[in-house]
């Protein structure tokens, strides 16, 4: 609500009220007392039911935030209904200069992506496969009323097929929380088709997502939370939700100075490590975070500093940033494993790596939050001979049979999962190498899933992507549902078929293996 109030004269004064002064204060507490979730061992139990990672003190609102714009225009007499109308439209929908795919695709910035191609009937069914998501994530914001103070902006995380609504009131299967990217899979859906509907999908998300969903100020500051039925009520504080990598599109395309504060607060977020050990809970070893020895996941954490160092080398030519990404690089370069180490631990003074660690420890969520597309940026920009090799090595195996995988670690890898997600990096192999054979696997791996270890995805390999009307007396309302679609496989889909159509586009199977041949040359 607004309010307004003033003497006629030269200088006037305008009170506005971003939350009604007349309304009841709002109730911040978390949403239950913890249910007897004392001890970490109680509270994975209650994860693997709920979703919801709970843990006392962490569902703390102290330090989110919320940025709102104001739109003040001066008249020296009442405009006309239809002027005020006309003003009203263009503050909710800005005008917003871009350029074309075409040109932001020559810049070569902004990760792995190729502007929409419908060329051949295999192409164009893919890309009528990301239109549907795309369209219906936009639908789903009206029909399921994501609005309010506090959430416009997010979308939720699981689908409730026996209730036909989205898990609202379901532990981590609510909000989403920039879980698996969808932040990052509708920028690249922009840059690539232009959209202006997804454009704004994007933004909104953003803007949510960089105020709400992580720490300003606090015990958590830096930090971000994990899905949660509150934006704030999981006690997975982690980097993967704060990444800049979910913000820099936003900031770079239209130079939003709001946006790049928040990207300053990250500028050094892996100090928030310090604080908060994000895997404590399920640790085999022991550790204590320590300013010589900070433990750093070569995955979810990784991304997210080398994409808040290296955002800030690029605005602000930030030389420590840049130090800290070179040294991380050749860090990584030197350890036995590569990536396949999972965890490193990083000198805060020193600024580098202990290379010493020799182990291998796979995690299926490494890959997922954006190191793929930061690391393809950084290829750009740093030579280092051995952090190629390692990241090569990274796309190569993840995805291995079991007796390449047998022949290079001495065992099979366990705990892979996500396979169409990963078939990206398979891509990315197959794009430097030439190597057909592994294209083909790639592409096999994208569109049928299949050996996945951990998890099952039923957009996979699914013939009929449809929604269906949902009418009473089920409902309260008629819905639209694409039931066999979460934002998790929605996201990563997103972001693999678009990395592989630019990377292996040429090696797109003449047949889509779950599609009769009819069904595909009429697509």
């Amino acid at each position: 609500m607004a309010g307004a109030a003033g003497e006629i004269g030269e200088a006037g004064s305008v009170t506005a009220w971003m939350y009604a002064p007349s309304a009841e204060p709002m109730d911040l507490r978390f949403y239950h007392d913890g249910l007897g979730q004392d001890s970490f061992e109680e509270q994975l139990d209650a994860l693997e039911v709920t979703y919801e990672d709970y843990e006392p003190g962490f569902g703390d609102a102290r330090g989110i935030a919320r940025t709102h714009e104001l739109a003040l225009d001066a008249f020296a007499a009442t405009p006309s209904g239809q002027e005020l109308s006309a003003l009203a439209a263009a503050s909710a929908l800005p005008p917003q200069l871009v350029a074309t795919p075409e040109r932001l695709h020559a810049a070569g910035v902004l990760g792995t992506w190729s502007p929409v191609d419908r060329s051949t009937p295999q192409r164009a069914h893919l890309e009528d496969r990301l239109v549907f998501l795309r369209e219906y994530y936009r639908s789903q914001v009206d029909q399921r009323g994501w609005y309010g103070f506090w959430d416009y902006g997010d979308v939720m995380h699981t689908y409730d097929t026996d209730r036909h609504t989205w898990r609202y009131d379901v532990g981590g299967y609510a909000w989403d929380n920039s879980e698996l990217s969808p932040d990052l899979w509708l920028w690249t859906d922009f840059l690539r088709s232009g959209d202006a509907g997804v454009f704004r999908l994007a933004e909104a998300m953003t803007r949510h997502t960089g105020e709400v969903d992580q720490y300003h100020l606090g015990r958590f500051a830096g930090l971000g939370t994990r899905h949660n039925v509150q934006h704030f009520g999981c006690s997975a504080k982690q980097l993967r939700v704060s990444s800049a990598v979910y913000r820099r599109h936003l900031y770079f395309l239209t130079a939003d100075e709001r946006v790049g504060e928040l990207l300053d607060e990250v500028a050094c977020s892996e100090e928030a490590l310090l604080r908060v050990d994000a895997t404590r809970k399920v640790r085999t070893d022991i550790y204590r975070p320590d300013r010589r020895a900070l433990a750093i996941g070569l995955g979810t954490d990784l991304g997210a500093v080398l994409g808040a160092w290296l955002t800030a080398w690029e605005r602000h030519g930030d030389t420590d940033a840049e130090e800290k990404i070179r040294s991380a690089l050749a860090g990584i370069g030197a350890l036995p494993r590569g990536f396949f180490t999972g965890e490193a631990l990083w000198d805060l003074d020193e600024r580098r790596f202990d290379t010493r660690r020799d182990r291998i420890m796979v995690s299926h969520l490494a890959a997922v939050f954006g190191l793929g597309e930061i690391v393809t940026e950084l290829l750009d920009l740093v030579v280092d001979p051995a952090f190629v090799r390692a990241w090569d090595e990274y796309c190569r195996f993840y995805l291995a049979t079991p007796e390449e995988q047998t022949e290079h670690f001495d065992a099979p890898l366990t705990g892979i999962s996500l396979i169409p997600a990963y078939s990206r990096l398979l891509a990315v192999h197959a794009a430097a190498t030439g190597d057909a054979d592994l294209a083909r696997r790639a592409w096999d791996a994208f569109l049928l899933g299949e050996g996945d270890q951990v998890n099952t995805d039923s957009m996979v390999a699914r013939a009929d992507w449809s929604l269906r009307r949902i009418d009473g007396p089920t409902v309260m309302e008629p819905v639209d549902e694409a039931d066999f679609l979460g934002t998790n496989g929605s996201a990563q889909y997103g972001l693999s078929a678009i990395q592989n159509l630019a990377l292996i586009g040429d090696q797109l199977p003449s047949r889509i293996p779950y599609l009769p041949p009819s069904d595909l040359e009429h697509s």
